[in-house]
Parts: C-alpha cells; sequence; structure tokens
C-alpha cells in the first residue's frame, strides 16, 4: 500500500525532473501541477499508477489525460492569474483542478451525467472552490456564461466547433485536438485576433477520445 510520502516523491520526481525534460517549461503549470493530487483523480484499482505519464481510465469510456499532455495543453493557453477558463470534458476533474491553481475561475463542461456528479462532488471535497461543474453538450459550450479568455478540449472535434469559437473573448486562446475519430489528430490552438479573425496554429500531434456532440461528431 503506497501512503503520502510514495506519491509526494512520485509526483515530485515527474512534475520536477520528467515534465521539463519533455518540454514543459512554464513554470506556474509546473507549480500547479505539484500542488494537485492526482491520486485522488484515479479509481483505487489505478491509484498506484497515478504519477506514470500515462492516461488512465475512468469509465464510460473515458480517461484521465497524460500528465504531459495536461501541461502541454495548459501551457498552450498562456494563462494569467485573472482569467477565467471554459473546459470541455471535465472528466475525473484533474485538468480543471490544475487550470484552478492558475486561473481566477473554470468553468468545466461534461456529458456524462455520473461523471458530471463524481466530479462536482470529488472538487468540492478536495476545497477546489472556483470550479463550477455543468452537466451538458459541451461542443455547445457555455453561451450563457461566455466571453472567455481560454478554452480547453479534452476530446478530438473534425473541427473546431463554431459555437466555442464565438465564445472567445477577443485576444483569448482555445486548445483542442482536431481530427478523425481513430486517425491523426492534430492539437490546434485559435487566437481570437478580431471580431470574425482567428488564427490558427498547429501544435503537435496527439491521440484523444471523440468529441461527442451536436458540434462535435
Amino acid at each position: 500500500m503506497m501512503g503520502d510520502d510514495d506519491f509526494q516523491h512520485q509526483r515530485e520526481q515527474l512534475i520536477r525532473d520528467e515534465l521539463p525534460q519533455l518540454g514543459i517549461r512554464d513554470e506556474a503549470v509546473l507549480q500547479a501541477m505539484m500542488s494537485v493530487r492526482r491520486e485522488d483523480f484515479v479509481d483505487d484499482k489505478n491509484r498506484e499508477f497515478a504519477y506514470r505519464n500515462a492516461p488512465l481510465p475512468i469509465g464510460f469510456g473515458q480517461t484521465i489525460s497524460q500528465p504531459l499532455i495536461v501541461a502541454y495543453m495548459i501551457e498552450a493557453l498562456q494563462l494569467a492569474p485573472h482569467e477565467r477558463v471554459l473546459e470541455i470534458g471535465t472528466g475525473s476533474g484533474y485538468a480543471a483542478a490544475v487550470l484552478s491553481r492558475i486561473a481566477n475561475e473554470v468553468l468545466t463542461v461534461e456529458r456524462h451525467p455520473k461523471l458530471a456528479d463524481s466530479a462536482r462532488k470529488r472538487l468540492k471535497q478536495l476545497g477546489y472552490d472556483n470550479i463550477r461543474v455543468f452537466q451538458s453538450d459541451g461542443t455547445l459550450g457555455l453561451p450563457e456564461h461566455a466571453p472567455f479568455a481560454a478554452i480547453i478540449v479534452a476530446a478530438c472535434g473534425p473541427c473546431v466547433p463554431p459555437p466555442l469559437l464565438q465564445q472567445l473573448d477577443l485576444g483569448g486562446r482555445l486548445v483542442i485536438p482536431v481530427g478523425e475519430k481513430q486517425g491523426s489528430q492534430k492539437l490546434i490552438r485559435v487566437i481570437r485576433r478580431d471580431e470574425n479573425e482567428f488564427k490558427h496554429e498547429e501544435l503537435g500531434f496527439v491521440h484523444f477520445v471523440p468529441l461527442v456532440g451536436e458540434a462535435g461528431w
């Protein structure tokens, strides 16, 4: 049975040693990940693997993303402490917890009711009081709460969902995997330059579960 000291040692090894060697340089992201106990966001049977740099199953065909990918996507958002973030794909709540240690407020959407409920309870129990969990079709965003300084999508769409683009603030950043359900996928960053002007950048190849919903698959 692993104890808190074991997890702390593994967390430091992953975040202070491994992730910087893999290209993560943003100190705010590394500090946020250090402050979030990933072992609290995985099933008991997978707890001992919490600090492997790998995705882990969380049920309903979903996963808690690989720590490197979480760090890379959050780093790409270029967050400032005063900003509000929209996350699509709450899952276990891990990435929302990391985001909440950098941003002022995180709104996160999960389409699976049971995952949304468990994430909401978990985050409340752990004291993450600047996160709000919503259960709905994430591809449509949360127009009633827009605009957002940053939007992060933890599933792959066939394209960038138009409703999410419209919910970006001017100067806002959106990071999302785009591509085929099971084939080639690219991580894209979109920056809103003006009302109808968006800059698209390719950040590399990734592999995510499909983004299911009205504006996704």
